[in-house]
């Protein structure tokens, strides 16, 4: 088993190629999951490219499964005078996995100043029950500590497909770069799980991520996530998820296409 940080350590650069193996521990099913494909995109583009203004928004086209050594090609595909255009490529080895283009850009004076995203009223996390349980197959949720918060969980088949999570990384080093939440974000089951008995096959198909604040900072290594299906139709789920860092400050938006296979 090898945490978060040490994962993302063993990431190696020739040319314009980083490559990197995830351990078993790292899987879901036979393929990495998700948010770590999405990390490896980002942390691939800081190591090509060294100091970049913050990003502001990023998609994620899961095209296929990515399986052993996979290797992430980042391109610049348009740098102006504050906002820089990248788009990654990584490889498995049956082929194109994950497509991405990411949007970096420095902040600039503006007489508007607005949010109307609430954190949702929730007990800390230490008072709060345990949220992952062992499923098989599910490697990567070992990576991350889940408290349950409020609102519908995972097979309870309740017709409010919504729950409010606390996350933090099981790393002892509570990362918190930009890869370290994106995969964060990505590790709790889809709220579309709510309506159903039991787990079952289901595959993000494209993420979409807003960042809402250039220096992404929290307490204890806690992050609070509320995720909802807002519609379940024809084998798929298109859900909502925000994040917000312990003082309930907004950080991430997100918006998923996912596959239900049951």
């Amino acid at each position: 088993m090898i945490d978060f940080t040490a994962l993302m350590d063993t990431i190696t650069v020739s040319g314009e190629t980083c490559s990197v193996t995830a351990t078993e521990d790292w899987l879901q099913g036979r393929t990495i999951y998700g948010g770590l494909s999405a990390a490896f995109c980002l942390e691939s583009v800081a190591r090509q490219f060294g100091e970049l203004p913050p990003l502001r928004s990023a998609q994620f086209g899961f095209v296929g499964p990515a399986t052993g050594t996979v290797t992430i090609k980042p391109a610049v595909l348009r740098k102006g005078k504050s906002t820089i255009f990248v788009g990654v490529d990584l490889f498995g080895e049956a082929g194109l996995a994950t497509r991405a283009t990411l949007c970096y850009a420095t902040a600039r004076p503006s007489a508007a100043a607005y949010s109307s995203l609430a954190a949702p009223v929730v007990p800390e996390p230490d008072t709060c029950p345990p949220f992952f349980r062992k499923i098989p197959g599910l490697n990567f949720i070992q990576h991350f500590e889940g408290r349950f918060a409020g609102g519908s969980p995972p097979f309870s088949q309740s017709q409010q497909p919504n729950f409010s999570i606390w996350l933090r990384h099981q790393d002892e080093a509570k990362p918190a770069s930009i890869a370290a939440l994106v995969a964060l974000t990505d590790a709790p089951p889809p709220a579309a799980l709510v309506l159903f008995e039991r787990p079952g096959p289901m595959s993000t198909m494209t993420w979409t991520i807003d960042l809402l604040t250039d220096r992404p900072e929290t307490r204890d290594g806690w992050w609070l996530l509320q995720t909802k299906a807002e519609n379940v139709v024809g084998g798929y789920s298109s859900q909502s998820t925000t994040l917000w860092n312990a003082d309930r400050q907004p950080v991430l938006v997100s918006r998923q296409n996912v596959a239900v296979f049951m």
